[in-house]
């Protein structure tokens, strides 16, 4: 479901009401006659609507966490926000840049619209930014030919999909001077080849059984789930484009489950 598209839809119509009776209907009827509900109602709702389509399109949007993906930093069921101006002003539904205030770093949470089907919505970390050459080894990053500093934290466990019990290595990373844990299962494989797509820009890539290595394109970003072994990300679909990009994630709103992470920060 297009939720801007159908926002923007609904804001046209209850504002074209509110026009058309501001300027025309409202001096031809009657004083004193109650307004038909055809009128009364899309007037009530339009500045709602004004509001949050203001809200979500230029400044903060929120968005739930359906995956693990990204354990440890969100859970599933996370309820989060997204800063929309942070990376640039852009027009909604079209989401093109209008205004430049800066651009995704290495390290930042990002979310974005899914390169095989914009129509989704994907969170992942920015890893690596256009003109970097990033090399994924024995299930540790190397950026710019220097490997990304990791520090053992313990152990994790998780339940996946309800029924597996998962257990994991806890370690800390640091990429561009700013430290965040993630999750490796020492047991499964850096890579599955076998998930690797055919994605544009491919051939900035060289993949093996074992690692891979690519540089980044100009206009594109490499991202990669917390959740190293459980995440389906830029090392099978490919590079995010900048026009896909929706806004950085800052922090947790709300979750069902674990009310302790109300209000948590996003890093």
């Amino acid at each position: 479901m297009n939720f801007p598209l159908i926002m923007l839809i609904l804001l046209i119509l209850t504002g074209g009401v509110w026009l058309l009776d501001r300027y025309v209907l409202r001096k031809a009827r009657p004083s004193g006659t109650p307004e038909p509900w055809w009128i009364e109602y899309p007037k009530s709702f339009f500045p709602v609507i004004l509001i949050v389509f203001v809200l979500r399109s230029f400044l903060v949007e929120p968005f739930k966490i359906p995956s693990g993906s990204m354990i440890p930093t969100l859970l599933i069921g996370d309820f989060i926000l997204v800063n929309k101006y942070t990376y640039g002003i852009r027009l909604p539904v079209a989401n093109v840049k209008v205004f430049d205030i800066g651009s995704p770093q290495r390290g930042d949470v990002m979310v974005f619209r899914y390169p095989e089907n914009p129509s989704i919505d994907f969170i992942k970390r920015v890893v690596a930014v256009p003109g970097d050459r990033i090399t994924y080894r024995a299930k540790r990053l190397e950026i710019n030919g220097t490997a990304v500093e990791m520090t053992p934290v313990g152990d994790y466990s998780y339940v996946e999909g309800g029924l597996s019990f998962i257990s994991a290595k806890r370690l800390s990373e640091s990429v561009n001077g700013r430290t965040h844990d993630i999750l490796v299962m020492p047991d499964r494989p850096s890579l599955q080849m076998a998930g690797v797509r055919r994605f544009p820009l491919r051939d900035n890539c060289e993949y093996n059984d074992q690692s891979f290595t690519c540089t980044v394109p100009p206009g594109h970003y490499f991202t990669m789930g917390d959740n190293r072994d459980a995440s389906d990300d830029s090392r099978y679909w490919g590079f995010v484009p900048e026009a896909n990009i929706v806004g950085r994630a800052f922090m947790v709103w709300w979750n069902f489950d674990a009310m302790s992470r109300i209000g948590t920060r996003i890093h």
